[in-house]
């Protein structure tokens, strides 16, 4: 048996093991579903191969060939797919906005290589310089093989800019298969050219495509031994064609190739064109191993710094990247990963994680990270207890402190939340993010590329990090209070104007629907009237009640209460709306000291806005319980839904609303009344899947 065959069967079964074992965790990822696909469709392809090489008669070899052009035709779509959502963030929003051309990418070459299957090839014969099998490709051929290779083109250009978004633990996640696929596809482009060149396929390459998706295969099983490598979520920069060198050396190398191929033909040894390029394949996949290793990278920085006696860091290039990155961030979370990103391209630390303090100061939030996600952090996060005695410690540090010596108890806690990934990555350390004696959030470092322990150096650059971080975020919070402030100037000056007008006009409706039964002989009259009337009023009462709510301050008049029973009444003629399903699930609570009035319009607006999440048919779940000290009222619903844009930035701002003839006041004015209580409103919501808030009240004494 040829070689080249024993390879191609390798080849197939290696892709077929790894498609395997990715499917059997792949539940409803989509990246992962695409790539048992496409490793899938690898595998038949390479079957197709083995045969066509394994064939004597001419006829069976065109037959397996074609056979192998049509699974080489089901590849584009599925690996533009694959690259395009791998590692990101936005992935939902990407197949939306790019779902015309994924659909084109993936019907396109199957129905040229199935409409014109006949005419894929023309001919089959042998070279008369070493007698080895090539067949022609016809035009239909020629095209699927131009489609082909500009799909290699693009998802090679995508996985680039997911590497290179990719920071710390996340890019060590997905290195190896970043490497393993894009030396897949340089290896397929490079055999898909020369078949473009000379249209014509040569079964020699065959082999060089098994041993390239042998090593793919093998880099790839590299990847899936470290764990979240599929659940990577990174934002690549909207700049394509400026910050990608794809498409640059993809151009160069499509010329250079051709040349290439025609120079080794003139010099001697040239029929071993294939196994020289196979070498410089892999002479350059072992240098993109090297290039990509972050350890490497340490130790050429170490080496640099001890024998040429300079700074270990570039203190001026730091600080122009610092602002440069700051400088545009509009918002807190914006800046926070611009944070998270300097630190660890700095230190050479694959573990940052910036956590700020919530406004009261006395607990911490996730913000950003290169190694966590936020559902998992806010999983492992502090309780109140120990994130006011974490803060209260940090308050009394004005130096970065080495949390793996510390013996102090909330050192313990922020080893706790914050888990060394590696075992060798040396002492964690925490910076605290300072303005003035006020402390709005800490930064914890980890993992250091070769375990390498924090230096002198390294202490007082994090020092001043954090602290230009904690200038920029307290501008950004005064400017967002600033901006808050003219809005509701602007809006008091509008109500001063229109308030008025408005409560003559539902003073006006009112005396006409007393005034109606003069008219209540007249049936059509009576009918419109009354429907337009009553409407017109209901809805300028409600206007009216809602804008008020921003003209006074909610004052807590508190008395000890059992929330059970507010929940209960605060339901009553709630529950009446056909399709509408409301569930209480009350549990024992101690009392708790609160405004009674207050709070029922919390639960009441809470409860409106579920009924109209879930539209005409739904399910509203009301629990009441106790966790942690506080008592909490929960108001879960099945409905629409809020995209995670609208949940993270303007839920509970004033005139932000999601509702077609809404306000934007509710949920602001609910947020007041919880944190006048002293307690706080969180929430949790899916696209399309439903939403939950919880009310979390302090425990009378």
């Amino acid at each position: 048996m040829d070689t080249s065959v024993i390879l191609d069967y390798l080849s197939a079964l290696c892709a077929a093991v790894l498609a395997l074992i990715v499917a059997v965790r792949a539940g409803r990822s989509v990246p992962r579903w695409l790539f048992v696909a496409g490793m899938a469709g690898l595998a038949l392809e390479r079957v197709f191969s083995a045969l066509a090489v394994d064939s004597v008669l001419l006829e069976d070899k065109a037959y397996w060939e074609v056979w192998r052009l049509l699974a080489l035709s089901c590849l584009p779509g599925v690996w533009v797919g694959f690259s395009l959502v791998y590692g990101r963030g936005n992935a939902g929003e990407l197949l939306r906005r790019w779902y015309l051309w994924l659909f084109a990418a993936a019907l396109a070459p199957v129905l040229l290589a199935a409409v014109f299957r006949e005419g894929l090839l023309t001919y089959v014969g042998a070279t008369p310089q070493d007698n080895h099998w090539v067949l022609g490709l016809g035009r239909p051929g020629v095209v699927l093989y131009m489609m082909f290779l500009v799909s290699l083109v693009v998802a090679l250009m995508n996985l680039e800019r997911t590497y290179r978004a990719a920071v710390g633990t996340m890019r060590w996640r997905i290195k190896f298969m970043v490497l393993g696929l894009g030396m897949l596809f340089v290896v397929r482009a490079y055999t898909s050219a020369e078949a473009l060149i000379f249209h014509t396929v040569n079964l020699r390459l065959h082999g060089i495509n098994g041993v390239a998706l042998i090593l793919a295969s093998a880099l790839v099983m590299r990847t899936l031994t470290r764990s979240g490598h599929f659940e990577v979520s990174v934002y690549p920069s909207r700049a394509v064609l400026n910050s990608s060198v794809t498409v640059l050396l993809a151009g160069i190398y499509l010329v250079l190739v051709g040349a290439l191929a025609k120079a080794m033909a003139f010099l001697p040894g040239g029929g071993s064109f294939e196994a020289k390029a196979l070498g410089v394949l892999v002479a350059m996949v072992i240098l993109a191993m090297l290039l990509m290793s972050d350890r490497l990278r340490a130790r050429v920085n170490h080496f640099v710094s001890r024998h040429f006696r300079r700074p270990v860091h570039d203190y001026p290039r730091v600080w122009r990247t610092f602002a440069e990155a700051t400088a545009r961030c509009l918002e807190g979370q914006m800046l926070t990963e611009a944070v998270a990103r300097l630190v660890s391209d700095v230190f050479q630390a694959l573990s940052v994680t910036v956590w700020l303090t919530d406004e009261s100061r006395t607990r911490l939030r996730f913000a950003a990270s290169t190694s966590q996600f936020e559902a998992g952090a806010v999983e492992t996060g502090l309780p109140a207890g120990e994130s006011a005695q974490v803060l209260q410690g940090l308050r009394k540090q004005s130096e970065p402190v080495d949390i793996e010596t510390a013996r102090q108890p909330w050192a313990a806690a922020l080893r706790q939340l914050h888990p060394d990934e590696f075992k060798k990555g040396g002492h964690r350390v925490c910076a605290p993010i300072l303005a003035g004696e006020d402390i709005l959030g800490i930064i914890l470092i980890g993992d250091r590329v070769g375990g390498e322990q924090f230096s002198g150096q390294d202490i007082e650059l994090l020092k001043a990090i954090a602290e230009q971080a904690g200038a920029s975020l307290l501008n950004r919070q005064l400017a967002e209070r600033l901006a808050e402030a003219k809005q509701f100037e602007a809006f008091q000056t509008m109500a001063a104007f229109f308030v008025h007008d408005l409560k003559n006009t539902a003073a006006t409706l009112s005396l006409m629907l007393k005034n109606l039964p003069v008219h209540f002989d007249d049936p059509e009259f009576r009918q419109d009237a009354l429907g337009d009337i009553a409407r017109t009023g209901k809805q300028l009462e409600d206007l009216i009640g809602r804008l008020n709510l921003l003209r006074q301050e909610f004052k807590v008049l508190s008395v000890e209460c059992d929330l059970n029973e507010l929940v209960t009444d605060a339901l009553q003629g709630q529950d009446d709306t056909p399709g509408v399903e409301v569930v209480k699930e009350l549990h024992p609570v101690p009392m708790v000291r609160l405004d009674p009035t207050g709070m029922r319009t919390v639960i009441t607006n809470l409860v409106l806005n579920a009924r109209e999440a879930v539209g005409r048919a739904g399910r509203i779940v009301v629990a009441t319980g106790r966790s942690n000290g506080w008592a909490t009222v929960a108001v879960s619903d099945n409905g629409c839904g809020m995209a995670p844009e609208f949940l993270r930035d303007r839920l509970f701002r004033p005139f932000q609303t999601t509702k077609k003839n809404g306000v934007g006041i509710g949920l602001f004015h609910c947020k007041r009344i919880v944190e006048a209580h002293h307690g706080r409103i969180d929430v949790e919501s899916q696209d399309g899947k439903g939403t939950a808030f919880r009310v979390s009240l302090p425990v009378s004494g």
